[in-house]
């Protein structure tokens, strides 16, 4: 199936990568720095998220301001299940990306995989993201969430006109493949929007000011990275802050970003961060 994507004519963008709980926890540090120094980045007129940024992108729009939201992150991770990509699991991941030539190629590889995996049922993994959600209602900022189809690999986006439920979009962008179970969505199955690339910073074509924040700064094969993905905004006119980790963010994030213990640290790291951009990002917000 073929979806098409229009570009957004409008002004700002903030894209919001992919990268597990410990994305969500470093992003929000990041956006919560940035706006206790002057620039908040929430009142983009576009919101682009992928997995951990599907997160981060929907509960920024809830009526909830950065300091709260910072601090849950800080808090102990009730009703979280902890997941794991061991080497056995990022061993077919590497396969089946160096065997690819395209992202859809390399997508449908995984969605086989992902649809035969043992893996938590559907419903509790949608419980668990439907409790991680401050809203479960589409805002009313234009909010991109992105997924790809487990049977051909092409990415899709929903939306507020998506007529798919809130909850069942970011569940969907939040598959990781042989960790979470696909997500049933119109009769098809959809994992994780950051197969397609981690940050998906093509979806901000059209709008003159973008930042992106991007957890997983890699690209590798068939994906292009979210720096390459920046440079290309920029050819096209626009300009574009990219903040990826630094070395102590990264450290703070350890071996498995999904595991619920490490969104403190990475919140703390985001936070510490955000002053090294402040001055690019608002000379650019602003």
């Amino acid at each position: 199936m073929a979806f098409r994507h229009t570009a957004i004519m409008t002004d700002t963008a903030l894209v919001l990568g992919s990268g597990g709980l410990i994305g969500v926890g470093w992003e929000i540090g990041i956006l919560h720095g940035l706006a206790e120094a002057g620039v908040d980045l929430t009142d983009a007129d576009l919101v682009v998220g992928s997995s951990a940024g599907a997160v981060v992108g929907v509960n920024t729009s809830a009526r909830i301001g950065l300091p709260e939201l910072y601090e849950r992150q800080l808090a102990h991770p009730e009703g979280e299940i902890a997941g794991r990509l061991g080497a056995g699991k990022i061993f077919r991941y590497a396969r089946a990306v160096i065997g690819s030539r395209t992202p859809e190629q390399y997508g449908a590889k995984m969605g086989r995989m992902a649809l035969v995996a043992d893996t938590p049922s559907e419903a509790d993994r949608r419980a668990v993201i439907a409790a991680r959600l401050l809203t479960h209602e589409w805002p009313e900022r234009a909010l991109k969430l992105t997924a790809v189809a487990a049977d051909t690999g092409e990415l899709r986006v929903f939306d507020q006109d998506s007529g798919v439920p809130l909850v069942d979009a970011v569940a969907a962008s939040c598959a990781v493949p042989l960790v979470w179970p696909p997500v049933t969505i119109d009769g098809c199955k959809w994992i994780d929007g950051g197969l397609h690339s981690t940050a998906n910073a093509h979806l901000a074509a059209g709008c003159s000011r973008v930042v992106i924040l991007a957890p997983s700064p890699a690209g590798g094969g068939p994906l292009d990275s979210p720096a390459a993905q920046a440079a290309k905004l920029t050819a096209a006119g626009a300009k574009v802050v990219l903040i990826t980790p630094d070395a102590a963010a990264k450290k703070a994030f350890g071996r498995s970003s999904l595991d619920p213990a490490r969104r403190a640290p990475a919140a703390r790291a985001g936070l510490a961060q955000a002053a090294a951009h402040v001055h690019a990002v608002k000379a650019l917000w602003a």
